[in-house]
């Protein structure tokens, strides 16, 4: 799998624009941003940093990065504007600690310049980032400009979605991927949830002149509701395919049965007990890889705010 640079960008600028980014410069070969805290807290590695805004309650100061999409392209750029980067004084560690020399790397106001190419360690971060901060989101739908304007408040429904991966295992594996919401004013189920959600643009904070309805569910209560519907769905599965994993499995177990047989046998006890030993372990490995089991994990998960449509 791969990348290409038209994808890395995007996917680089959706993460910057999720996370609030303030950005200073674009163009199809870069962007220069100033990092959210959030951000800053997920690319910069600077705990002692953050521990210090978090005891102190001072506004931080946060870092600027030049991501660099085509280097080649971008350099051509630079060349023809007369572009440059100069490093400036912390101005945070300067109001608390008296003049301070520019870091060469950590400063805040320093532009940073990182190339991103698949497999880059800094793009390699923004994925493990995106990935944490998007296994739960709390969204609320937009309304549109219509809404904003009229004099009535319009009422949103809370909505628990939760995707859940199911594991087909034997000495094969199969995947499912299943994304179903519940209701947390109703109860009513939406299956898939995705059908609900598509075509919505949605935002990170309440629109104007828009409330939220009160829950009449917990989130507890609402993801029982949820694995209740996944057990539903997994008790109609057909059961063909476990069925033929049970019968690979004892045809796997008579083989080593019968290539252990004579090794049991063995009238020397300290050959025989090794022989015993191995025969246990192979078993307990041939059930671990033919045996049938169904895996369920939540992967990802969300409150969606959907306008009431009521």
């Amino acid at each position: 799998m791969t990348m290409s640079r038209e994808q890395i960008r995007d996917f680089v600028m959706t993460y910057l624009e999720t996370t609030e980014c303030r950005f200073l410069e674009k163009s199809p070969y870069h962007v220069t941003v100033k990092l959210s805290p959030r951000a800053d807290r997920d690319l910069t590695n600077r705990p002692y940093y953050w521990g210090f805004i978090e005891r102190t309650g001072t506004e931080p100061e946060t870092m600027t990065f030049s991501f660099i999409f085509d280097p080649e392209r971008h350099r051509e750029t630079q060349e023809e504007s007369g572009g440059g980067e100069t490093a400036q004084e912390d101005p945070l560690m300067s109001r608390h600690f008296g003049a301070v020399r520019p870091l060469p790397i950590l400063g805040p106001n320093r532009v940073q310049r990182e190339e991103l190419h698949f497999g880059s360690p800094r793009l390699k971060q923004i994925f493990a980032a995106a990935k944490q901060g998007g296994r739960s989101v709390y969204l609320f739908e937009d309304p549109g400009p219509l809404q904003r304007e009229t004099l009535v408040s319009a009422a949103y429904e809370p909505w628990l979605g939760v995707r859940f991966k199911l594991e087909f295992c034997c000495d094969m594996k199969r995947e499912e991927l299943h994304f179903i919401g519940v209701s947390l004013r109703t109860g009513q189920i939406a299956d898939p949830f995705t059908a609900r959600l598509a075509g919505k643009a949605f935002a990170p904070r309440v629109p104007e002149n828009m409330h939220v309805m009160p829950s009449h569910l917990t989130l507890e209560q609402g993801l029982k509701a949820l694995e209740s519907r996944i057990g539903e769905r997994l008790s109609r599965c057909d059961s063909a395919w476990a069925d033929e994993a049970r019968e690979r499995l004892g045809e796997e177990l008579t083989l080593i049965d019968a290539y252990y047989k004579d090794l049991l046998a063995d009238p020397d006890e300290e050959r025989k007990k090794a022989a015993a030993e191995q025969y246990e372990a192979r078993r307990g490995e041939i059930r671990w890889q033919y045996e049938p089991r169904i895996v369920v994990s939540a992967i990802g998960s969300g409150i969606f705010h959907l306008r009431s449509p009521g």
